[in-house]
């Protein structure tokens, strides 16, 4: 399946439907004193919808993507208008400051640091407007904690959830590639440390409420990390040897869309296909190819009709789709 511009309008009318939506919302905020009260808008005044400070990132992120994508769709207009609202000065200046609490060392890590910082990578493409400019010193400020995360960070979380390492670095690393050399190199030092040695895969998935696979976002790191010959017999060796990829990478099964944890499911398949489409681009096995596409195109058909309806996936899903169906970078 492609991205078309009816699916990009779809999935930017769901976005807009939440970006800016200021409840529900979950707060990830350390109580330091009572000094603290305050409405979530009040200290992030851009990324205050979407239920999570997290989803509202990538949740931009995904309205962005689309805009310079399709920029002729009706969509565009409404979503550049938002952006110049909500992107100023000021109000990146109160989320910059929330990062300077003590007890915001840990806020969003690593997932809405990774997110975070392939959003400035996206903003950055719309030479038409300021956004990413005005994005830079929040990507810089969690650029700089990733550096000093991973210098601390002895051994990879490999969780399907959102404290997964590989996922962050994922997003991080294209993001560092044109900006911060260095930090790319750091990234490519600790992934190959951390996961080079990673072979016989035989974890215990899916668990009850992922939507990242523990083996394939290492691997999709793996593969932007390694050149294409070295990639190829560690992938190998990881999953197609022992016959985990055949057997068992297969759509999982959605119980109850309405919980935000079970819903996290579609969020597994649309993430697996993203990572098998990623793999398949660093192999020249054609049949090996053929497989990873199948796996993807059938993860795809069993998430794709659920991105909308209940806003337990809807506030977040629309991204995880749009990362599968892009052109791998």
């Amino acid at each position: 399946m492609e991205l078309t511009e009816d699916i990009a309008r779809n999935f930017a009318r769901i976005a807009l439907g939440h970006v800016a939506r200021p409840y529900p919302y979950v707060d990830q905020h350390v109580f330091e004193s009572e000094a603290d009260l305050r409405l979530p808008r009040a200290a992030h005044p851009v990324f205050f919808g979407s239920f999570d400070w997290h989803s509202c990132v990538h949740g931009w992120w995904t309205l962005l993507t689309l805009r310079r994508l399709y920029p002729n769709m009706p969509e565009a207009l409404e979503i550049a208008a938002l952006a110049d609202e909500t992107f100023t000065p000021e109000k990146l200046a109160i989320e910059l400051a929330y990062l300077d609490r003590p007890s915001s060392r840990g806020f969003e890590r690593p997932y809405g640091w990774g997110w975070l910082l392939y959003l400035h990578h996206e903003a950055e493409q719309h030479g038409d407007a300021e956004w990413g400019a005005r994005l830079k010193p929040l990507a810089r400020a969690f650029a700089d904690r990733l550096r000093d995360y991973l210098r601390i960070l002895t051994y990879p979380i490999t969780v399907g959830t959102h404290y997964n390492t590989a996922f962050a670095l994922i997003l991080a690393r294209r993001w560092a590639a044109r900006r911060d050399p260095a930090l790319a190199a750091l990234i490519d030092q600790w992934a190959e440390h951390a996961f080079g040695h990673r072979t016989n895969y035989a974890g215990w998935e899916p668990g009850g409420d992922e939507f990242l696979s523990p083996v394939l976002t290492a691997a999709l790191l793996m593969a932007e990390v390694r050149p294409h010959l070295s990639f190829a017999p560690w992938f190998e060796a990881l999953v197609i040897a022992n016959g985990w990829l055949a057997r068992e990478c297969m759509p999982v099964f959605v119980s109850d869309r309405s919980d935000g944890k079970i819903a996290h499911l579609d969020g597994l398949n649309l993430s697996r296909a993203w990572c098998l489409l990623g793999c398949a681009k660093a192999l020249s096995d054609q049949a090996l190819r053929q497989l990873l596409h199948k796996r993807a195109e059938d993860h795809l058909d069993a998430a794709l009709p659920h991105v909308a309806g209940d806003y337990m996936g809807e506030h977040w899903l629309a991204s995880f789709a749009l990362l599968a169906l892009l052109p791998t970078e």
